[in-house]
């Protein structure tokens, strides 16, 4: 009796301080500085929707190229680990360090490799956004273990305690000999809409596939990251990390089909490699024209590894970036059509057909959208009540607050919330906790115990930020 009793005051108690707590929180909704200082030091647990490249600071890959002399070209700033294909306009990060011009040269490259300093005039948002990627991609290639321990120590500083990051596409030589003609015969049942010969298509391609040991490729990526993973310590008490593959949308069929299969292969054997994604531009030409195609090769992949997870980027669309036509099935095929677990951004619901029919959906069978405030801000301009967060909310569509890439955006986690709680005045306190325990809730953590340890995590880390705020308003 004395436990049940002990029990109930303990809940009676955690509840008063939450309450407490909102009603603090509920009175600095206007003040950006002190909600920044609240959520700086709120668990935030979770960062699902996470980009590694996009997530490492530029300011530290200008630290790689220096530290291996990378060749720049002084004109285009392209970078390079090697001197081929070099002429006059190439030096090296050892000359620039020399002739004292590094720093002006610095700035160009942080100006250049994510959003530092764009002022919305000179170049569209969405361009300088993507194809930052390209241009600190040599960097990013060659120091995997300096970038995955920086997105450690800054999430834990920011009491982010998991993190589900999109790592890379795996590589592999074992192609198909002659894809030219698959492809075109891809296309041409794609134009038809023609499900059964499209699913025949993929069943002949995916023998071929098994046939050339394709899965090999991703026993070797496994085997990599799991040393990789074990000998940076990623794991500990404080801080857990788990990794996505991911495709490249902009890919012909073959290929495209070729690395998803690998993807799947991946995720199917390793407890590290936790679910699937695509990647790339939305609204680039090969996206939009093979959507349909990329939905079924997703459906297809769910019927042959029917345990793997995987979370699809999907209507990170705007108006005016493609047609008004296009904005109304992205999500609704993703959801329906391929099946995805999780739904990246989903900007365009408003649009979408049937769009409340498709929220009821989503909400009965448990399917979360993950919502990246500033990246839609910046990318697509869409923010405020134009945003349909609220619209998610409101058909109690599961939520999680996520950075996409917080290294090109130059902001972190605590800033989202930030964002959230200043625009969004009927969010509450108590709704941005069930955002945070979502981000558990709904990860692909394989593992149940590790799952439930995360929470009992989370529980004991609101409790200790609670008495934290309470005690230092004055309160008992």
């Amino acid at each position: 009796m004395k436990i049940i009793l002990h029990i109930i005051t303990f809940f009676f108690i955690a509840d008063l301080h939450a309450q407490n707590v909102n009603d603090h929180f509920e009175s600095i909704r206007n003040d950006k500085s002190a909600l920044t200082a609240f959520f700086s030091q709120m668990p935030k647990a979770g960062d699902l929707h996470h980009h590694y490249s996009g997530s490492v600071y530029a300011e530290t890959y200008v630290d790689i190229a220096v530290d291996n002399n990378f060749y720049i070209n002084k004109n285009t700033l392209e970078i390079k680990p090697d001197s081929s294909k070099t002429d006059s306009s190439w030096t090296t990060f050892d000359s620039l360090l020399i002739k004292g011009t590094f720093p002006e040269y610095k700035q160009r490259l942080l100006q250049l490799w994510s959003v530092k300093d764009f002022n919305f005039v000179s170049y569209p948002s969405n361009r300088q956004f993507f194809e930052s990627f390209q241009h600190f991609g040599p960097a990013s290639d060659l120091s995997y273990s300096r970038g995955l321990l920086e997105i450690k120590q800054r999430a834990i500083q920011e009491h982010v305690s998991y993190i589900e990051t999109m790592y890379r596409v795996i590589n592999c030589d074992k192609q198909v000999t002659d894809p030219i003609p698959l492809n075109y015969q891809f296309k041409s049942l794609q134009a038809e809409k023609n499900i059964s010969l499209t699913d025949n298509l993929f069943d002949s391609l995916f023998s071929v596939l098994q046939k050339k040991n394709i899965a090999d490729c991703a026993i070797n990526f496994n085997n990599e990251l799991a040393v990789l993973h074990k000998s940076l310590a990623i794991d500990d008490s404080d801080f857990m990390m788990r990794y996505q593959n991911f495709v490249l949308r902009f890919l012909d069929p073959v290929q495209l089909f070729t690395n998803l299969i690998i993807a799947f292969e991946s995720a199917n054997r390793s407890p590290l490699v936790v679910g699937v994604n695509i990647v790339a531009p939305e609204h680039g030409d090969v996206s939009m024209s093979d959507y349909w195609l990329h939905m079924r090769m997703f459906n297809f992949c769910h019927q042959k590894y029917p345990a793997v997870k995987y979370s699809m980027h999907a209507g990170e669309l705007a108006l005016g970036l493609v047609k008004p036509e296009e904005l109304n099935w992205h999500i609704h095929s993703a959801v329906y059509d391929a099946k995805a677990s999780r739904i990246g951004h989903g900007v365009d619901l408003p649009y979408e057909k049937n769009a409340y029919a498709l929220l009821k959906y989503m909400s009965i069978n448990n399917i979360p959208v993950e919502i990246n405030l500033f990246s839609n801000e910046f990318i697509l301009n869409v923010k405020e009540d134009k945003h349909p967060i609220m619209l998610y909310k409101s058909f109690n569509v599961p939520i999680v607050i996520s950075t996409d890439d917080a290294g090109v955006l130059r902001s972190n986690l605590t800033d989202q919330f930030v964002l959230l709680a200043n625009r969004y005045r009927n969010i509450s306190y108590a709704d941005i906790k069930t955002f945070v325990y979502n981000s558990i809730q709904y990860s692909f953590i394989k593992e149940n115990e590790l799952k439930q340890k995360l929470k009992t995590k989370l529980d004991a880390d609101f409790i200790l930020f609670e008495k934290y705020i309470l005690s230092s308003l004055g309160n008992k």
